[in-house]
């Protein structure tokens, strides 16, 4: 959630960000609204302070009063007192009442790109930040989609799945369940290498945890709802991990902090048609690991890049061609600052698949869930959040397939070797 007083100092870079992050006009209007509501906001209060310090003066010098035997002129003030609490009452109220609906306007707004994001509106418009420097793999016109492999090799049912659940939900079966296991196992070793703490999470939240992240309201309609309990699937690990601080105030020497965990994560993908939902590609149910790391302002960015690094890494022992797009200002999630996304190739399908978005959300979920720290000069600040994907597995499981096969089975790389305690499928 954007801070008021950064809206209303900054009101035309605001603006301009909107734009870049292709915000809706009524996202644009709210702007001036929250504004003219704020203001209304800074007199209520100012009228309450007022009211309350003089509430303060008077019973003084009630008090003086009774004392020098001047109890007449004492409750006369009494009276005047009475009425005043009934007006710091009125204002309270009123004054919560402005403040529950400048936040309603304000949750509504995207957070704002850092200034390195590239204008554009769709996909096509994102930037190759890094581009794959050997060539891409070349199959035999006898190589197989994933989604045949799978079937081939009996590792994971696309129809059990269906029978069980519904499409979307896939069934992992012997070295296909066990290639799962590995992947997350090496992915968790990776992490915690690398310095981050492992976490295990429900995987259902509450209402506030959804929103704090910005989940709620932006992407209601494709999160499960439970709701009966009133509970939400979680869609990412980042969920439960970054909510783990809401309502926190960190010191400086805190930072930083370095989280990882691995969940199943749960989209609707609602609207998700065609050859891009086929097989692994896009699933309602599936694993994935995150790194989430909260980080002092001043460092957050470099941060990023290191994360950025990270999943680089994970890949490169994959021994998967990847690429990494900066996204365009209308192509990045509601909630980031500057994302970067990692796509790796599908030889079989012959097109990118995104596996991995590492992002930096500086301020804007922190101010919705209170996460804050005490910097230097004492003071309260927001701290930064980000986070990152180190790996999606469904999509890796896809390339790792595709990119690997060989007439007589899938190799699989050296590195998941010690994890799988098999070199091939076949």
């Amino acid at each position: 959630m954007l801070e008021i007083g950064n809206i209303r100092e900054h009101k035309e870079r605001i603006l301009a960000g909107l734009r870049k992050k292709n915000a809706s006009d009524d996202q644009i209007d709210l702007v001036d609204k929250i504004i003219i509501e704020d203001d209304v906001r800074k007199s209520i209060q100012t009228h309450l302070d007022n009211t309350l310090s003089k509430i303060n003066r008077l019973s003084d010098e009630i008090g003086t009063l009774f004392k020098s035997g001047r109890a007449a002129e004492a409750n006369a003030l009494k009276s005047e007192v009475a009425i005043l609490k009934e007006d710091a009452k009125s204002l309270d109220i009123e004054l919560k009442v402005i403040k529950v609906g400048l936040e309603e306007m304000t949750i509504q707004l995207p957070n704002t790109p850092h200034e390195s994001v590239p204008a554009g509106l769709k996909p096509e418009d994102n930037e190759v930040f890094q581009a794959w420097d050997k060539p891409l793999p070349e199959l035999g016109a006898d190589a197989l989609p994933h989604w045949e492999l799978a079937e081939k090799y009996n590792l994971i049912s696309f129809k059990d799945g269906v029978t069980l659940t519904g499409s979307g939900f896939p069934v992992y079966k012997g070295q296909g369940a066990r290639l799962q296991r590995a992947l997350i196992n090496f992915f968790l070793d990776e992490a915690v290498a690398a310095g981050y703490q492992e976490i295990q999470t429900p995987l259902l939240v509450n209402k506030e945890s959804a929103k704090a992240t910005g989940n709620l309201p932006d992407k209601e309609g494709q999160m499960y709802y439970c709701e009966k309990d009133d509970f939400y699937l979680i869609p990412t690990a980042e969920v439960p991990l970054t909510n783990l601080y809401r309502d926190t105030i960190l010191s400086k020497n805190d930072f930083p902090i370095k989280l990882t965990g691995y969940t199943p994560c749960f989209r609707r993908e609602a609207g998700s048609y065609g050859s891009d939902v086929k097989g692994l590609n896009r699933l309602h149910q599936f694993d994935k690991i995150e790194i989430v790391r909260l980080e002092h302002p001043d460092h957050s960015y470099d941060v990023l890049m290191e994360m950025v690094e990270h999943v680089k890494g994970l890949l490169a022992k994959l021994e998967l061609p990847y690429r990494i797009l900066r996204l365009c200002g209308g192509d990045m999630s509601f909630n980031s600052a500057l994302t970067f996304d990692f796509e790796t190739w599908s030889a079989a399908q012959g097109r990118w698949l995104e596996v991995s978005s590492v992002s930096n959300f500086e301020t804007f979920q922190s101010n919705r869930m209170k996460l804050r720290f005490r910097d230097d000069d004492g003071k309260t600040k927001l701290a930064h959040t980000l986070n990152g994907s180190a790996l999606a597995l469904a999509r890796i499981v896809a390339t790792l397939l595709e990119n690997h096969q060989v007439k007589d089975g899938i190799n699989i790389p050296k590195a998941l070797q010690p994890y799988t305690g098999f070199e091939k499928i076949s």
